[in-house]
């Protein structure tokens, strides 16, 4: 009779049941492990026999066969090693074969015994509660996987521990969820002088969650005001707070058990590839896109990055996920972020005017911007232009408003977001950002001045479908910071101002003059 313990199987963060069987036959004494695992499982072979040796246990000298069920189920990492550590000890008789029935169990072996940490302890945890189990993790992982909930955890530190505590002799402690972080500091508004039209887009792309290009010379505070996005927005809701953790689960990011409430802020550098950004590599691992799900992503120096790269995340930021493809398996990653980009007008960095210009301007710049897709650009629903700063801006005193009285507003019109999808029978996501079909045109009903207004653009200013609609969701954005419960021709029209930079346009106006 096979020995079975129940463990997990990781596609992008579902976990998968995976049942780990073991049976003693006749024949030729040999340790035989199957059902489709990579190099890491079948090498749980070689950890279990030393840490067997440690224990002073010897494999029986018979015909030993693992089998991984479902077979036709890829199988990858070393998390396997406990299970079919336990299945063995069941099959011989050291731990009682009834005790494992009602734990999942996962963890690397060490040499001697011990049980490692592994990746993907909370939704592996999750998946068990989901099946009426508990769950058998490593001690460095049980703090993680205690945030599961009702789950039962029992996080071990060695294969003795576990067998002295099946055995009655001395009972492991159920361990306790780690920490709740605050997050780090962000860096205060107030600390921004001058550039005033770039703060107010950043309060907006706050408000609703709209993506938001910044475009200006070098030292024109780009990635200052970006790196402050975050004191703006609220923190995640107890649903967004379990998505982006087990996200970051799989990836091995949460350290000894520590959750955040803070929204993910990533921003990888330019020369990060495709499979880096959006997922993928030997194991489908989560890219900076998922990473920073629910949260922004940051993109520094915009048209530095591959191009292929970029537009990789064009459906990312269409559909709010990633489909990482392999042969034998499509891995679906969350990836619902808010894309912040900072970026020169051109390669020299100052583009056709002004102190440093560039003496092939305006080619120049047409050619460094035109390396950004008119697509993705599409998808950007604020584009500013920050211009650079002077002395005279610097010898200012600090403005009145800073990060609390800006994440004030930002938070009572996100509110107002909330409340009107809550309200809504069709399931309507809570952003602006988000908004669409007929949910969209009932919440952003333009009078006949906005309206007339909008049309006007779309016919005079080249307004794409998609444009169109994501002026929609800007101007009810605006709106809501104002408290309007309607949205009117004012309110249109800050929404066009900020789509008024194209890859291939001068923001110093050479371009235009040259036309």
């Amino acid at each position: 009779m096979a020995a079975r313990v129940v463990t997990v199987a990781f596609q992008g963060v579902e976990a998968r049941r995976v049942e780990v069987e073991v049976q003693f036959t006749s024949g030729e004494p040999k340790f035989i492990l199957v059902g489709l695992g990579d190099k890491a499982v079948t090498e749980s072979r070689e950890r279990v026999r030393a840490a067997f040796a440690g224990l002073g246990l010897a494999l029986p000298s018979r015909r030993i066969i693992a089998n991984l069920a479902p077979a036709d189920l890829p199988k990858e990492g070393s998390h396997y090693d406990l299970p079919i550590a336990l299945a063995v000890m069941a099959g011989m008789g050291v731990i009682p074969p009834d005790a494992l029935a009602d734990w999942a169990a996962m963890g690397e072996l060490s040499l001697d015994g011990r049980i490692v940490q592994v990746a993907g302890a909370l939704p592996a945890a999750v998946a068990a509660g989901a099946l009426g189990l508990g769950l058998i993790c490593p001690e460095a992982s049980g703090a993680e996987a205690a945030w599961a909930g009702d789950t039962r955890i029992l996080a071990a530190p060695s294969l003795i521990a576990l067998v002295n505590h099946f055995r009655g002799t001395q009972l492991l402690s159920p361990p306790t969820p780690g920490p709740m972080l605050e997050g780090e500091r962000v860096p205060d508004l107030r600390e921004v002088k001058g550039q005033e039209n770039a703060k107010r887009a950043l309060e907006i792309a706050a408000a609703g969650g709209h993506n938001l290009l910044f475009v200006g010379p070098p030292g024109s505070g780009k990635s200052m005001m970006a790196a402050r996005l975050p004191g703006l927005l609220p923190p995640l809701t107890a649903e967004e707070l379990l998505e982006t953790s087990m996200i970051h689960s799989v990836a091995g990011l949460i350290a000894r058990g520590q959750l955040t409430r803070a929204r993910p802020f990533r921003s990888p550098h330019h020369s990060a590839s495709m499979a880096a950004l959006t997922g993928g590599g030997l194991k489908a691992k989560p890219g900076e896109v998922s990473l920073a799900h629910n949260g922004v992503l940051f993109l520094d120096e915009l048209p530095e990055f591959g191009t292929q790269a970029l537009d990789s995340l064009r459906q990312p930021l269409e559909t709010g996920e990633v489909v990482v493809a392999r042969a034998n398996a499509h891995v679906r990653y969350p990836a619902r972020v808010q894309l912040v980009a900072a970026m020169n007008p051109c390669r020299c960095g100052h583009g056709g005017a002004g102190r440093g210009a560039c003496g092939r301007a305006p080619r120049c710049q047409m050619d460094y911007q035109g390396r950004i897709s008119g697509p993705l650009m599409d998808r950007i629903d604020l584009q500013v232009e920050v211009p650079p700063v002077t002395p005279a801006d610097l010898a200012l005193p600090a403005p009145p408003e800073g990060t609390a009285e800006a994440a004030a507003r930002v938070g009572r019109a996100r509110a107002l977001q909330v409340a009107r999808a809550a309200s809504d029978a069709s399931g309507a996501a809570a952003l602006n950002a988000q908004a669409d079909g007929d949910f969209l045109d009932k919440i952003a009903d333009l009078d006949a001045p906005a309206r007339a207004l909008l049309a006007r653009a779309a016919e005079t200013g080249g307004l794409t479908a998609r444009g169109w609609t994501r002026t929609l969701r800007l101007a009810r954005t605006i709106a809501d910071l104002e408290g309007s419960d309607s949205v009117r021709r004012v309110h249109v029209a800050e929404a066009l101002i900020y789509r008024r930079v194209a890859p291939a346009a001068s923001l110093s106006g050479s371009l235009l003059a040259a036309r």
